[in-house]
């Protein structure tokens, strides 16, 4: 555990949302998408480095504007529609090593469709990982429905069947053993870990929850409504 860690916060930004167009620089809350999460990242104050990873100019134009670093274009083959995020990750952190010089101890990812996290969110799950020996940690909140209570599978024969068989009859969610969702908010790499990673799920794996209030993650046009919804009474549900 270092003293004085060097961070890399990354932001990753594409340009081609199909569920919501233009949805990272659409206007929420006042500002556009993307501003919240920079603004996250740099009143947090930890990070050495705030990087927006895209492929967009716009989008570069407005994360420049609000005080993030975007000195390299994402490849094409890491901003497609199937292109998973942690290589784009790996990618920024490998960039910003090489421009800088610097050799980041910590990489902390933070979600632009994730506008309702906290400063204190995000210093919960780095110190996951930095104040113990897990390699990496991510962010989760309570999952609404349970594997071992009101989530079915389906057999071959098309019988469903709970998806993990408790070892006595659970008549209430609550007595249920607590399963989590990853929220997709904020993730947080050791670098060693993360340069020799290709999943997200280590054998020592930390997470940090969060409220559902502040969990939800922008992909459809319900979840913006609602988002904007939350905005707007925030005094009440946030």
């Amino acid at each position: 555990m270092a003293a004085n860690p060097r961070i890399l916060c990354t932001i990753c930004a594409r340009g081609g949302s199909k569920g919501i167009p233009g949805k990272n620089v659409r206007e929420v809350g006042g500002k556009p998408l993307i501003a919240h999460t920079i603004e996250h990242a740099l009143e947090w104050e930890r990070a050495d480095d705030v990087v927006v990873s895209t492929d967009d100019s716009e989008i570069a134009e407005i994360a420049q504007s609000h005080g993030a670093s975007v000195p390299f274009v994402r490849p094409e083959r890491l901003a497609t529609d199937t292109a998973a995020k942690l290589p784009v990750i790996q990618h920024a952190h490998e960039r910003m090593a090489e421009s800088t010089g610097t050799e980041y101890d910590y990489v902390v990812d933070l979600d632009a469709t994730a506008p309702l996290r906290t400063v204190a969110d995000i210093e919960r799950t780095f110190e996951a990982v930095h104040e113990t020996d897990a390699q990496n940690a991510y962010s989760v909140a309570e999952a609404e429905k349970n594997p071992y209570f009101n989530m079915v599978e389906l057999d071959e024969d098309g019988y469903a069947h709970l998806s993990k068989r408790p070892d006595e009859e659970i008549d209430r969610r609550q007595d249920a053993p607590p399963v989590y969702k990853i929220n997709a908010s904020i993730y947080v790499y050791d670098v060693e870990f993360l340069l020799e990673t290709e999943t997200l799920h280590g054998d020592r794996t930390r997470v940090s929850e969060m409220p559902p209030e502040r969990s939800v993650d922008i992909d459809r046009p319900i979840d913006l409504a609602f988002v904007e919804f939350l905005f707007a009474n925030s005094e009440v549900y946030l």
